[in-house]
């Protein structure tokens, strides 16, 4: 997906900046980048952190620059910031974004007089730099920015920095979170609210859906202000968030602890242990754990020393085996066992199945599976969790298509959404079956929603049930 930091100081902000980006490693694995404003003009560094953490890529550059204004990211896809020269003057732009209409958006650009885009590896344009061109189809800059949030289709949060400032725009559903912190002489933008903590700052405030904000190293001023309607991502509690996150001012491990309690209350299976899958199933483990009085336990464990999260080749297969091998087995505490696995969801279902059999293998004697969120039967628009992938890459598409013999209706699949109806128990059957579980349970959408506590109204269901 990605995530960004930005920074406004009366000091220099680079080491803030440094550590402030660093913090949402877990965010993105292709590229990272920096860009700083100061007294010799704007100055920028943008690395591939694909085989090595954005903090040995960065260490050089933080040594070097120098600024009281800066912005960066870590990207899963384009390379950015950007520096962009156009009659708003010079400035820097980062962005957070899905962009489904890129090509219509191109296309009325190229009309109006663009004259062109640089090809990305594959031919694809930069979303940053194509939000930055509509951006510059307005005369005032605020103005344009508000424009580009209006004309994407997806969603786009993003950080600009001019020598005025640092601006932040949340997407206009709130998709994507921005939060500011502030310390004396100095105010920060993120995406993840823990990432400026330890550096000394406290909460601010949140960004409303749509609110754009500039911020100096003396205040942080509301240029637009936020509008009513939210739709946040459910998802970015049950997975993407880490667990020190808080988004709407609901804790990412709390969310997780209530998800599981809430599965537990509605299971009956007695397995010797509950475990989760590392390292975001393990907070809604510890929650079914805690509300069923069934033991926690690690029956494996996750290698990361040599192993970091940005060593993810791009490739399905590679990432498979990846995954598999990061992960080590505590025989002991398989052998002859009854294990309850929590995920955060199931995908594909590759890596689960590898990882039921390799607890088969280790001496398990069951393995009940419980997904922490509802089956995923629509691939995701508004965020980039499968840039490349088609709703057929999910487990659930490919055996709702066997079971209605080819051609879907959206009539069917609000049945196979439905956990009273019959077709929901087949496809869960089906699911169980060609991956191996002992028995396979999904976490129920209106139970997964009263773990997060927010009104329903504000979060996004879409790859859950289809709800725009």
């Amino acid at each position: 997906m990605g995530g960004f930091f930005g920074v406004a100081s009366k000091q220099d902000c680079v080491f803030d900046l440094f550590f402030g980006i660093d913090y949402h490693s877990h965010l993105g694995t292709r590229r990272g980048g920096m860009a700083v404003y100061g007294e010799n003009g704007f100055d920028r560094s943008i690395h591939n952190i694909e085989n090595a953490p954005f903090r040995t890529k960065f260490d050089k550059d933080m040594q070097e620059m120098k600024g009281n204004f800066g912005i960066g990211c870590i990207s899963d896809y384009e390379p950015q910031p950007l520096i962009v020269q156009s009659h708003h003057g010079t400035y820097a732009i980062t962005t957070v974004s899905k962009i489904n209409n890129m090509k219509e958006i191109a296309k009325n650009l190229f009309e109006n007089g663009h004259s062109h885009f640089l090809e990305m590896s594959g031919g694809d344009i930069n979303a940053t730099e194509l939000v930055a061109s509509l951006i510059n189809q307005k005369e005032n800059l605020i103005e344009g920015i508000c424009y580009a949030l209006d004309q994407i289709d997806g969603s786009l949060s993003l950080l600009l920095m001019n020598q005025a400032g640092v601006y932040a725009a949340r997407d206009k559903y709130g998709r994507t979170p921005i939060a500011i912190g502030k310390k004396e002489d100095a105010f920060c933008a993120a995406f993840e609210s823990f990432s400026y903590k330890n550096l000394g700052y406290t909460d601010y405030k949140e960004l409303g859906p749509g609110e754009v904000i500039v911020m100096t190293d003396k205040g942080c001023k509301t240029l637009v202000d936020p509008n009513h309607e939210m739709k946040i991502c459910t998802f970015l509690w049950v997975y993407y968030g880490y667990p020190s996150s808080s988004y709407e001012g609901v804790s990412v491990e709390q969310m997780r602890y209530n998800c599981g309690a809430n599965m537990a209350k509605r299971d009956h299976v007695k397995p010797d242990i509950v475990a989760g899958v590392p390292d975001s199933g393990i907070a809604h483990a510890i929650g079914y754990a805690n509300e069923s009085g069934i033991p926690f336990s690690r029956p494996f464990i996750k290698y990361t020393p040599t192993w970091p999260r940005s060593f993810m080749p791009t490739i399905q297969s590679q990432r498979n085996l990846i995954a598999k091998m990061k992960l080590l087995a505590v025989e002991d505490l398989i052998r002859d066992k009854s294990l309850l696995l929590i995920d955060d969801s199931i995908v594909r279902g590759t890596q689960l199945g590898e990882t039921t059999e390799f607890l088969y293998k280790s001496g398990a004697k069951e393995v009940h599976i419980r997904p922490a969120c509802p089956p995923l039967l629509y691939g995701c628009k508004y965020l980039n969790f499968s840039r490349s992938s088609s709703e057929l890459d999910l487990i659930t598409s490919r055996v709702i298509e066997r079971l209605e013999g080819g051609d879907v209706t959206d009539e069917a699949l609000r049945e196979y959404a439905d956990p009273e109806s019959e077709k929901y128990e087949r496809m869960v059957e089906e699911i169980r079956k060609e991956l191996n579980f002992t028995s396979l349970r999904f976490n129920r959408l209106d139970d997964m929603l009263d773990a997060v506590g927010i009104d329903k109204c504000k979060l996004c269901t879409y790859c859950w049930d289809g709800r725009e």
